[in-house]
């Protein structure tokens, strides 16, 4: 009957299992192994009365008093209760100071909560008592690991293994701290793969062990190589959430997100509250355009886990995404206190379109960059000097395809001159296929698929490449490898375009910008130092096709007569301050529409939602389905003003309108984020456009709307600029570039340490 009993609690089937538990007890009141494992049982179910009572009778029959201390502090811990579990092993082992379960235990729950210096002091304390423990040794190896004592973790694990030749389990926690180690510096990629090599062929039917090896060729970059290991360990253990966690990773670094949703969906059945699964998820639905999904996900790991980095921003990101703004402003204000305070509460990307204040941008992104990615402690770039006949410069994106940056560079790819530069392409991001990625391909030298290597890796090929000036063009956008340019790979490393605020780290030496996105005044709160290029920070190409043929106005769901305004930015940055000032644009224009880009369906909803409430008919939102770039700029023509965001400004989506022939009207801030617009249009002509405040902003787009003499002269005054201006000229731009790497690349060889400078 225990037996069977066992089985049972063992398949999950908790009900039978405590059943035959209660027969056995009905027939040997006194039965040892049943009232303990009944007792586990309740305190599974929760039941932590029942499981009490459980033990009072175990120690009843005559088990010693502290032994049932430990025994009733195991069941607090099954139940995750780790203060009443804690408090029970206390209590055995002042009844009995050498119990050894009591004192592994305890240091067990210290660990499994985190307070990984007081379970190594526990695990010390039981090995003075009983030193031959593998299974001590093995779990202060676990310990240090955590905190980082990487080479007291290996020395432990080595011990547990010399105790217990063939200890699988210790095989496996060694190779995930050599992972641990690689990740900070302190150990070699290719020994973390040894190890977790070794630990596999010692024990191939250990999923943990298939599960680390997958990790550390994921780390590696060999992301489907892991994939197959994470495959093999859910087969092995299908109960394991490590290995549906791990799987569903590698599948979203492959950008096979609907499979990962699925594989995060198996790792949150098996243990809800893995805040790393809920967040894993909801990342992968965010991919997927599901952010309404995405913000449960987050919302339910902050439950967990309050304090986890980075989960706060990515569930504030979320709601964002689907304009979802019921306690909006507190939530930014507690998001900002929080920056304040040195906690990595947000990335740098989301944080640019919750704030205008640069200094709190810039401390973010170093907050960012001193967790995530703080410089090596042994740069690969060491001094030497390179004697190309041409400077080298390689370009790193994950966006060399159909993607804003490819837009904007692809001109001055093919502009450069080959003569003085040699131009190389880092390209970390999914080829797509399309005509960009190919048109860029066929601009540089070299175009090297850096897709599946690590940080480490890229960097070591920058290295051996002798690139002279690596620059950036994702900062901390989707795809980024600013990781690699933590090795200081090359002898200048600058961060251009991608992303418009400070990269945070001190090991990217130029920001290139203009008078105008970055005052001078504002240079303190960039980690690099500032290289203003003469007109604009903005490259753009003149090449891009716009289709012949614009859509009629009731082709795209547009009133023929009304007054249109345009707002083609992404829905995260539209704010409800901004917003407000849109709605109050439609009431005091008759008929008038804002055409805002289609996204998912609780973006619309929540948008024409808040339009009713601020009293305009929620019909008078048109939303366009996303086209083919070409068509995409046609149908700029048919709208009347485009209507740019604050904080974080359009800057793509700004220029491709002016192209287009559509004027812009842009409210300019503090941060480079908020100055994009008016960087763009003083560019192109059209400084009144630029207005200071967002109660000028109102009040210019009113104007505007109701004097359509006026508009049509900005129209004019931009159809005569497009083609003269300097925002236009790809090889006007791609000479000041040029003449800015120079500049650096003198610097350097002269043995000058990096400097602010005009072009």
């Amino acid at each position: 009957m225990l037996e069977q009993a066992v089985a049972l609690h063992r398949a999950g089937r908790l009900a039978e299992a405590a059943g035959l538990y209660r027969s056995l007890l009905a027939a040997q009141p006194g039965h040892r192994d049943a009232l303990r494992l009944l007792g586990t049982l309740e305190a599974q179910r929760g039941n932590l009365d029942e499981a009490r009572r459980l033990v009072a009778r175990l120690q009843g029959v005559g088990a010693d008093t502290a032994a049932a201390h430990a025994h009733l502090g195991d069941l607090y811990a099954s139940a995750r209760q780790f203060d009443a579990a804690l408090a029970c092993y206390d209590r055995a082992l002042a009844l009995d100071p050498r119990l050894a379960v009591a004192q592994f235990n305890r240091a067990l729950a210290l660990h499994t909560i985190g307070r990984h210096a007081d379970a190594v002091a526990g695990y010390d304390a039981l090995l003075a008592v009983d030193p031959g423990s593998a299974d001590a040794w093995n779990n202060r190896g676990g310990a240090l690991a955590a905190l980082r004592r990487f080479d007291e973790a290996l020395a432990s694990f080595d011990r547990a293994l010399a105790l217990r030749p063939g200890f699988a389990q210790a095989g496996a926690n060694r190779a995930a701290a050599l992972q641990e180690a690689v990740r900070a510096g302190r150990a070699r990629s290719d020994d973390a793969l040894a190890a977790a090599d070794g630990a596999v062929a010692a024990a191939p039917q250990l999923a943990e062990a298939r599960v680390n090896r997958g990790t550390a060729l994921r780390d590696m970059g060999r992301t489907a190589e892991a994939l197959a290991d994470y495959d093999a360990a859910a087969a092995l253990e299908p109960g394991l959430a490590a290995a549906h966690l791990n799987r569903g990773m590698a599948l979203a670094a492959l950008a096979r997100h609907q499979e990962a949703v699925s594989a995060f969906d198996r790792a949150v059945a098996l243990e809800p509250r893995s805040v790393a699964a809920l967040t894993n998820r909801g990342v992968s639905l965010a991919w997927l355009k599901r952010n309404a999904e995405a913000t449960r996900d987050f919302a339910r790991a902050l439950e967990v886990d309050p304090a986890r980095p980075a989960v706060a921003g990515l569930w504030l990101h979320a709601r964002a995404n689907c304009c979802d703004w019921d306690g909006y402003d507190e939530a930014v204000h507690r998001i900002i206190a929080d920056v304040r305070a040195g906690r990595r509460v947000v990335s740098p990307l989301p944080m640019l379109a919750l704030t205008d204040g640069a200094q709190d941008q810039s401390a973010c992104a170093r907050t960012w960059v001193r967790d995530t990615m703080p410089a090596a402690p042994v740069p690969l770039w060491r001094g030497e000097r390179y004697d190309h006949a041409r400077i080298r410069v390689a370009y790193l994106s994950a966006d060399f395809g159909e993607h804003a940056v490819a837009y904007l560079m692809a001109g001055v790819f093919e502009a450069h001159d080959r003569d003085r530069f040699e131009i190389i392409a880092i390209a970390s991001g999914p080829g797509d296929g399309g005509p960009m990625r190919a048109r860029v391909r066929a601009a540089f030298e070299r175009f090297v698929d850096v897709g599946q290597k690590s940080d480490r890796d890229v960097a070591a090929l920058l290295r051996e490449l002798e690139v002279d000036l690596a620059v950036d063009l994702n900062g901390h956008t989707l795809g980024s490898r600013t990781g690699a340019l933590a090795w200081r790979p090359a002898p200048v490393q600058v961060s251009y375009l991608g992303f418009p605020g400070t990269s945070g780290a001190d090991y990217v030496d130029y920001v290139l910008a203009d008078r105008f996105v970055i005052p001078a005044a504002q240079r303190a709160q960039f980690t690099e130092k500032v290289v203003w290029l003469p007109d604009v920070f903005q490259a753009n190409d003149r090449k891009r096709a716009i289709a012949a043929r614009a859509p009629a106005r009731a082709e795209a769901g547009l009133p023929d007569r009304a007054f249109v305004f345009c707002a083609f930015g992404n829905s995260y940055k539209i704010t409800p301050a901004v917003f407000g000032v849109w709605m109050r644009l439609l009431q005091g224009c008759d008929g008038s529409v804002l055409w805002l880009l289609g996204g998912e369906t609780a973006t619309v909803d929540n948008l024409r939602r808040e339009a009713r409430a601020r009293g305009v008919d929620p019909e008078r939102l048109a939303f366009a389905p996303r086209l083919p770039y070409a068509q995409h700029l046609a149908r700029y023509r048919l709208a009347d003003l485009f209507l740019d965001t604050l904080p974080f400004n359009g800057g793509a989506t700004v220029s491709d309108a002016l192209w287009a022939g559509l004027p812009v009207l842009t409210c300019a801030g503090e941060a480079m984020a908020a100055r994009m617009g008016g960087s763009l249009l003083r560019a192109v002509g059209l400084p009144e456009l630029v207005t200071a405040s967002l109660a000028d902003y109102e009040a210019t787009a009113a104007l505007l709307a109701r004097e359509p003499g006026r508009l049509a002269a900005l129209k004019a005054t931009l159809a005569r600029n497009r083609d003269t201006c300097p925002l236009f000229d790809t090889q006007r731009h791609c000479r000041h570039l040029e003449a800015a790497y120079a500049a650096m690349h003198e610097r350097q060889r002269r043995g000058a340490a990096p400097e602010s400078f005009a072009v």
